[in-house]
């Protein structure tokens, strides 16, 4: 079971629209007029890779237990009990109120954690209420704006401390990402014009499955086709190849037809899991070649390069050699891009290919613990501290990963506007080198907690 995390407040402070903010769906209604929400409302919450369930609460109003506000405030209480976090929602635009102050003095009382919320704090209109909402004694308010979806990192950031040593372990984490690789691999083969991809997936299908020919350009529409491959243990594993048309220069492309062909290839790198982009050995790697592999980074999908026409390549290991360095400083984003030597005419090098197909799908799906990637933060500023540009100290408190398929992390700290690309591109070097990434995409975002009070 997830954590339980529960919002209280008094009417009309915006805990339904924080529920739907944070459930991602409009649940709950929402409405101007105070008391719309009467019962508890569950609802399954997501918050930069945080995983909790959600209990929207009625309204706290000081009545009689036996009226139907009375009734509805015991239904709060009893959500309080089984609640590992409790969100208490002011009003920063309102102000405290006496009934703010009374459910402060009563969660005050509570075992459970308060994160105090400081609701409608857009703009300057908050800053009185923000100042206020310290008098209650639950520590510094977290400004948001429900509506508008602002402050939600900082919410991220409250909740952290309580909610991460509660989610799921190491097991189920591995059971998941165990789940997520039963299905087919998403292969995609792209690359320049009569480079060989229909011909290389003939080869793997065994059969002429694909018009093929001296000409470019002969395939139009990206073609999915399920295969399973074979491996040397003899497992057999699930494969859906996706052959494309070739993508020239754009200055080159001028039929429509082709244009069109261009786009749906494409989307067909949007829909793959690892895409390889097929050189041709005769005439080496080519700038083309080099924008084709920098858009599938882009679009943050596992890159492979597969140099073909081997059996016909002449100086062949300074050939690849070159490839190699001139790929290394063309992609600087992702340095160590597997790379193989094949032919699509007699099958050399496609058995390996497969293979680390398979490797790449599981390191750009891979979800690392919170221990091991706390252990890793550690030490990567230990090695090398972050700078202090101009005398003014850039603090980076933690890091946390938010997603998978490409792998996303999010950095928490202070001044991290100031914290230069250079060391930025030393982080993600060394999570994809420390943590088993291999050369997959990372994507690496900054988060700096909000300051309520600086004036804009």
């Amino acid at each position: 079971m997830p954590p339980e995390v529960i919002i209280i407040g008094r009417p009309n402070v915006g805990k339904s629209t924080l529920f739907n903010r944070l459930v991602g769906k409009r649940l709950a209604l929402v409405d101007d007029q105070p008391g719309v929400t009467r019962d508890r409302r569950f609802g399954d919450a997501e918050l930069l890779g945080l995983k909790f369930q959600i209990v929207d609460t009625a309204g706290w109003e000081d009545e009689d237990a036996e009226t139907l506000p009375g009734r509805m405030r015991q239904q709060t209480e009893a959500a309080l009990r089984t609640a590992h976090v409790a969100l208490f929602v002011m009003d920063a635009r309102a102000g405290l109120t006496p009934l703010d102050e009374e459910i402060s003095r009563w969660l005050r009382g509570s075992p459970v954690p308060v994160i105090l919320v400081a609701n409608k704090a857009e703009g300057r209109a908050g800053e009185g209420g923000l100042l206020e909402a310290y008098s209650l004694g639950l520590g510094d308010p977290v400004a948001i704006s429900a509506e508008h979806g602002e402050g939600m990192a900082d919410l991220f950031e409250a909740l952290l401390p309580h909610l991460d040593p509660l989610q799921e372990d190491e097991n189920d984490e591995e059971f998941d990402e165990e789940a997520l690789l039963q299905g087919p691999l998403k292969l995609a083969i792209v690359g320049r014009p009569n480079a060989g991809k229909s011909t290389l997936i003939n080869k793997l299908l065994g059969q002429d499955r694909l018009l093929t020919g001296p000409e470019a350009g002969i395939t139009r529409d990206s073609i999915a086709i399920d295969w399973e491959w074979t491996a040397r243990n003899g497992e057999v594993r699930p494969v859906r190849l996706i052959d494309t048309a070739g993508m020239r220069k754009k200055a080159q492309v001028i039929e429509k037809l082709e244009k069109l062909s261009v786009a749906d290839a494409r989307h067909a790198i949007d829909f793959a899991e690892v895409v390889v982009l097929l050189l041709d050995a005769t005439r080496g790697l080519e700038h083309q070649d080099l924008k084709i592999a920098s858009m599938v980074l882009e679009e943050g999908r596992a890159l492979m390069i597969a140099i073909n026409k081997w059996d016909v390549a002449e100086e062949a290991s300074s050939l690849f050699q070159g490839i190699r360095a001139a790929l290394d400083d063309g992609l600087a984003q992702v340095r160590g891009v597997p790379m193989f030597a094949v032919s699509a005419r007699t099958g050399k090098g496609l058995d390996d290919m497969i293979k680390a197909a398979f490797d790449l799908r599981e390191a750009w799906s891979r979800r690392v613990t919170t221990s091991a990637l706390n252990r890793w933060f550690d030490d990567a500023l230990a090695a090398n501290p972050p700078p202090a540009p101009g005398g003014k100290r850039i603090k980076l408190r933690y890091i946390t990963q938010a997603k998978t398929r490409p792998p996303g992390f999010v950095l928490f700290g202070t001044r991290l506007d100031m914290l230069p690309e250079s060391y930025k591109r030393y982080l993600i070097n060394s999570i994809r080198r420390e943590l088993s990434f291999e050369a997959v995409p990372i994507r690496l975002t900054l988060r700096s907690p909000k300051n309520p009070f600086k004036k804009d």
